[in-house]
């Protein structure tokens, strides 16, 4: 569904403009009604509500009992917030969520199927950089065989 990177800017009240390519698919979807939330990267996630309420729900599901499902469940259901797009296609991203992920201006919207990523843009190259280091070594056993 959603696929590409864009290089944004945040303007001065913390707004994003979804790029236009996005609006339509995203009002047929779901509104405008978006869930944005924190990702263990230090990035933000935004989801299409429909696409967002079933993880939540399987995240709640999981045992407080277990630290490491506690955390998680902390991080992504503790962090997300409803937000709507308005009528110029931006959504206000919280002083909150944006202190988390470190965004100033200067952002990427990378799309990743169900969901976008939003990046500050030198945490995105760095990040990119660390991948193609990360591609030097041993691939994981899932891409044996893999092909482009």
């Amino acid at each position: 569904m959603f696929q590409g990177a864009a290089q944004l800017n945040l303007d001065g009240k913390g707004r994003l403009a979804i790029p236009a390519r996005y609006r339509d698919m995203l009002l047929g979807a779901c509104a405008g009604n978006l869930v944005l939330t924190a990702d263990a990267d230090g990035c933000l996630l935004i989801y299409a509500q429909p696409e967002w309420l079933p993880i939540r729900d399987k995240l709640n599901r999981l045992s407080s009992f277990n630290p490491k499902s506690r955390a998680l469940q902390r991080l992504l259901v503790g962090h997300a917030e409803d937000v709507m797009m308005d009528s110029a296609g931006r959504v206000l991203i919280s002083p909150v969520l944006r202190s988390y992920a470190s965004l100033d201006k200067s952002v990427m919207l990378i799309g990743q199927g169900n969901k976008f990523e939003l990046w500050d843009e030198a945490k995105w190259q760095a990040q990119q950089q660390a991948a193609l280091l990360l591609m030097e070594g041993d691939l994981p056993s899932e891409l044996e065989g893999f092909s482009l």
